[in-house]
């Protein structure tokens, strides 16, 4: 039986990093998947910030589960150099934070491109950025993410499958639903043995807006379930509700995609605490 344990970007529930933890306190959210702080990406955060953070939510009993780093969301054209002295960076951050895993991307492709094409690029790319992270005991763990070389459950598969424990899975249910993949039982059938953990984030196929968890075409409900029965002991779930527009949205976003955000509610406060609600309706419910 799991034992889920909650995460959040809760950079969706505020800019600022003490309105954050807030959100977490009042949520009873105990892990952070750190993307924006004070307005700044955590990519782009210095050291000294980053002693700060972590200072603040040792005070309150909080941790780091993942770096939310932007690492990867590049187009495959672009030069690699400078993006993995930003990885490097990343990497002390996360030391700072006491965490050891960081969230990556496999490359923005062209529209225009044969995909299949760029494989051994991608691959080689992602193979440097796993040699700097090895080296320092980072874990790269990498999200399925429209527009990418690994949107799709086979190409998810085949870079695990390629570099094995080197990397790892996140699974996020909407975006495969935004790429036309069915992610029950096709896409967990794939890859649910391969799982690090997962972001909770659903979506409506008919108009494609994001919605709370398990009112979507993401069957979160069904995959925890199944999750249940798989795993014995901790898994984490970190909550990226996308149910209001938040500051930083726009940058996480292959230029020209815009995602559709119900906005439904009232604050970004608010859209974060249904998010929060309806997962755990759904967890109670296993």
């Amino acid at each position: 039986m799991a034992n889920f344990r909650l995460c959040a970007f809760a950079d969706e529930y505020s800019p600022m990093i003490d309105e954050q933890i807030k959100g977490m306190k009042e949520n009873g959210i105990e892990y952070l998947e750190i993307r924006n702080v004070d307005g700044t990406n955590i990519a782009d955060i210095t050291e000294d910030k980053a002693r700060e953070v972590k200072a603040k939510l040792d005070r309150e009993g909080l941790k780091v589960w993942s770096m939310g780093s932007p690492i990867g969301k590049i187009d495959i054209n672009d030069e690699l150099e400078p993006h993995l002295e930003k990885l490097r960076h990343v990497i002390k951050l996360a030391k700072i934070l006491d965490c050891n895993k960081i969230r990556m991307f496999s490359f923005f492709i062209p529209d225009d491109a044969d995909k299949s094409a760029l494989r051994d690029k991608v691959m080689s790319g992602l193979e440097k950025m796993l040699d700097i992270a090895d080296k320092e005991g980072i874990l790269l763990c990498h999200e399925n993410e429209k527009g990418i070389y690994g949107d799709t459950v086979e190409a998810c598969l085949e870079i695990k499958e390629y570099f094995g424990d080197r990397i790892r899975v996140i699974f996020d249910p909407a975006n495969f639903c935004q790429c036309d993949e069915q992610t029950y039982p096709y896409g967990y059938s794939k890859l649910g043995e391969h799982l690090e953990y997962m972001h909770i984030k659903d979506v409506r196929n008919s108009d494609q807006t994001i919605v709370p968890a398990g009112e979507g075409n993401g069957h979160i409900p069904e995959i925890l379930s199944e999750i249940n029965k798989r795993v014995d002991g901790d898994f984490i779930l970190t909550l990226e509700p996308h149910l209001s527009v938040f500051d930083g949205l726009a940058g996480l976003e292959k230029p020209g995609d815009t995602t559709k955000i119900g906005n439904a509610f009232s604050s970004k406060e608010e859209a974060f605490n249904v998010a929060v609600k309806s997962l755990k309706g759904i967890i109670n419910k296993i």
